[in-house]
């Protein structure tokens, strides 16, 4: 089937004009709509994908296509698209149309991708489960054999779970995704797919809409770890338009990929052993340390030692970043508005109807920690707290190049567990957090299933803008783990 193909494959056969992009593009419209019971996309562009795809066509006939020239991508419902609606998932922003493109979507297309559509997920990126978002859950297509989730929907992660689901389900090459706190990484590995996070500032945060502003980062999904790498390199570059945005050279990510290992110092944090993790996952890390081991990697022991103070506080400064952001929704200016006898109660009225109640809650949170008498104590602490994390893998590169650890603490759950335990929900982050908040690029790659049949992934992290050492260790761990394991088709 053509929608079986890597974007790597696909790249190789547009090239060869052994297939069209029109038909590439086609075939993946149809996926999507056979597996609507998923519920990946909020927006379905097919007239705009398949003239997109045309052009592609156009331009690979003359021999000018671009790195991703033709290939159908799904987009996270996050970053601003021209003439398309976007929502993030909310109800707030309902008839919100923009008239500009985000940078990373807008680079995309310039390489040559096609827009398939708008990716559902969490409402304004806040949620690890995909349940928050205002136009349904999306649904995991893994499915459990066994246990208490068997005959049960699963969650695919959160906050990009449709981008995730999407690219599993084989409904899209690749995708879209922001990692604020492991929006990337955890659903990549509830879904069985390749995610990565660039260093905060590798890609450009201008279209994309705002959650934390100190942590919100772009990054793609993809089924292996050579596809993510090109679409890293087509997303990522210098933006004048974002103050963040880093003016460092973007490297050709897939030319080292099967570089290999030897020699390389793999570092192991002791903390990142936490109580009732599952015993499938600590052996499964304990095997991937083995087989780059036999890579010719050295395994060394580090310490991280704030990692348990990374969850309190990225759930201080998230929530704080997400209040002051989310105040520009008020019903003036777009989206909705819901209206009412004076201004305030205008306010009031709509952001009560347009906001869910996972939003509401951080908007609570963040308002109190930055309220007089509590800043110093909550958000200013957090943010001592924040870079003493970062000090911890400043210290810890001294003695490794690469840190692996797992990238969940649990395989998918079922859609519904969790719902009402806010605390619990977080805590999926344990393992993604600490990078976040460094700023720090991370990968999460799948390595294996447990004992239910649902996929467990790992992830690698590694030194602030050295995404190639990270995708070459990765590249290797792919490898060894040879995961060819995928979710039945849909019925």
């Amino acid at each position: 089937m053509t929608t079986e193909m890597t974007l790597t494959q696909a790249r190789a056969a547009l090239a060869q004009r052994k297939i069209s992009a029109r038909e590439l593009t086609t075939a993946h419209l149809a996926a999507i709509e056979n597996a609507k019971v998923l519920n990946a996309f909020i927006t379905l562009t097919a007239e705009r994908a398949l003239a997109m795809a045309d052009a592609s066509d156009a331009r690979l006939k003359r021999g000018e296509g671009g790195l991703l020239e033709g290939a159908p991508l799904a987009i996270k419902d996050l970053f601003c698209t021209q003439g398309v609606r976007t929502t993030a998932g909310s109800k707030i922003l309902d008839g919100f149309t923009p008239p500009y493109e985000s940078t990373v979507s807008a680079k995309l297309w310039q390489a040559g991708a096609v827009m398939l559509g708008k990716a559902n997920l969490d409402e304004f990126a806040m949620g690890s489960s995909n349940m928050t978002s205002a136009y349904g859950p999306v649904i995991n297509p893994w499915k459990a054999k066994s246990g208490p989730a068997k005959g049960r929907d699963l969650v695919p992660g959160g906050s990009s779970g449709g981008s995730a689901s999407a690219v599993a389900a084989r409904l899209a090459l690749g995708a879209t995704g922001t990692d604020t706190g492991g929006s990337i990484r955890q659903p990549a590995a509830f879904c069985g797919i390749t995610g990565i996070k660039p260093t905060y500032g590798r890609c450009s945060r201008w279209g994309i809409v705002a959650f934390a502003s100190s942590l919100d980062q772009a990054g793609a999904f993809a089924r292996t770890v050579e596809d993510t790498a090109l679409l890293l390199r087509a997303m990522a570059g210098h933006d004048p338009k974002d103050s963040t945005s880093a003016a460092i050279p973007v490297p050709d990510y897939a030319a080292g990929l099967n570089g290999g290992v030897k020699g390389l110092r793999v570092g192991i944090p002791k903390e990142y052993r936490v109580d009732g993790m599952p015993e499938a996952i600590d052996k499964l890390w304990v095997k991937g340390a083995e087989w780059l081991k036999a890579g010719g990697a050295e395994i060394v022991e580090v310490s991280l030692p704030h990692t348990k103070y990374a969850l309190p506080c990225y759930y201080i400064v998230a929530p704080a970043e997400a209040s002051s952001n989310l105040a520009r929704y008020d019903g003036v200016r777009f989206g909705l508005r819901v209206p009412a006898d004076d201004l305030i109660g205008q306010y009031e009225a709509t952001r009560a109807a347009g906001f869910g109640r996972e939003v509401k809650r951080r908007i609570l949170i963040g308002t109190y920690v930055l309220s007089a008498g509590y800043y110093d104590a909550y958000y200013l602490q957090a943010q001592k707290v924040r870079a003493r994390i970062a000090e911890d893998f400043t210290k810890a590169y001294e003695r490794c190049d690469v840190i692996l650890t797992p990238t969940a603490p649990s395989a998918a759950f079922a859609i519904g567990d969790q719902l009402d335990d806010p605390i619990a929900m977080y805590l999926n982050d344990v393992f993604t957090v600490p990078a976040s908040l460094a700023g720090l690029p991370g990968i999460s790659v799948p390595a294996g299933l447990d004992a239910h049949g649902l996929p467990l992934g790992l992830q690698l992290l590694g030194r602030a803008f050295d995404e190639t050492t990270v995708l070459r260790a990765a590249k290797a761990l792919e490898d060894a783990a040879a995961f060819t394991h995928r979710p039945e088709p849909l019925p």
